[in-house]
């Protein structure tokens, strides 16, 4: 499984997990930390019933652009190893629209880094809804 993904087929969070966590045999039993994040499509927004999303994405822009949030983490925190996987179609009320996978040696650099790479797919990344 890729750890960086776009596409229309529903996100799956146990395979990422795997996937992320088995990183490279140097890396096998020196996490403590696994910090998930499923961004959902809520049945409201700006006091607006919603129905469904339609997502749209240029996509291999998508896909550097989720490369680059990956650099710029293990740049910043370097026992950092993150997952992401984003979803592009039309999703409906309470489906993943984002899934975000980050471990660590350390809790505090896990739900640093998975905050870091939302708030970045949100400034960074051409996905639009």
């Amino acid at each position: 499984m890729p750890l960086l993904a776009l596409g229309t087929a529903p996100l799956l969070l146990e395979p990422l997990i795997e996937a992320v966590s088995a990183g490279d045999a140097d890396r096998q039993g020196s996490d403590g930390a696994i910090v998930t994040f499923l961004g959902l499509v809520r049945n409201h927004n700006v006091g607006r019933r919603v129905l469904y999303l339609e997502y749209e994405a240029y996509e291999p822009l998508a896909v550097r652009s989720f490369e680059r949030i990956a650099d710029e983490i293990t740049g910043r925190w370097p026992s950092v190893r993150m997952g992401l996987h984003h979803r592009i179609g039309r999703l409906e009320i309470g489906e993943a629209s984002v899934i975000i996978v980050t471990t660590s040696a350390h809790r505090a650099d896990a739900f640093a880094s998975n905050r870091y790479a939302i708030e970045r797919i949100k400034q960074i990344c051409p996905i639009w809804k």
